[in-house]
């Protein structure tokens, strides 16, 4: 069985291995060239046309910069100003609808880490209010005592 495999890849493997027509490579380079070259004549033309472009259009700017510079600015504070106020708008009604879902008990992400924050806060406000309370004792029954 395997020798009947054996056989049959190799026989597979001579079949790929016929050069092919020499007229199908004369086709494959001819198409080629022919994309190459219509690719190449293409940015040549595009480059022509920017360059004329460009001469022509550098007078205009230089004539009518003192209105288009401060225009452009202006448009792009206003867009700037746009869409900061949109993600500001998301932003707070994101939080107002987390907020929303905590007080109603819906437990929102991070509510379990704001609880425990919440806790370890408490916490440490009750230790500073008794350390408060002893040394404010300290205190007193030391100037009793003097």
């Amino acid at each position: 069985m395997a020798d009947y495999y054996g056989h049959q890849h190799t026989h597979h493997l001579h079949h790929h291995e016929q050069p092919a027509p020499r007229s199908y490579q004369v086709v494959k380079a001819a198409t080629a060239v022919t994309a190459g070259g219509s690719l190449l004549v293409l940015s040549g033309l595009t480059l022509a046309g920017t360059i004329i472009a460009l001469t022509v259009a550098t007078p205009l700017l230089l004539i009518f910069s003192p209105v288009l510079v401060p225009a452009t600015i202006t448009i792009f504070l206003l867009m700037f100003g746009f869409l900061a106020s949109g993600g500001f708008g998301v932003a707070a009604i994101s939080v107002l609808s987390w907020i929303y879902r905590y007080m109603t008990g819906r437990h929102p992400p991070g509510a379990v880490q704001l609880e425990h924050a919440r806790d370890k806060l408490a916490t440490k406000a009750r230790e500073m209010k008794e350390r408060a309370e002893q040394f404010g004792q300290q205190q007193i029954s030391g100037t009793q005592q003097g």
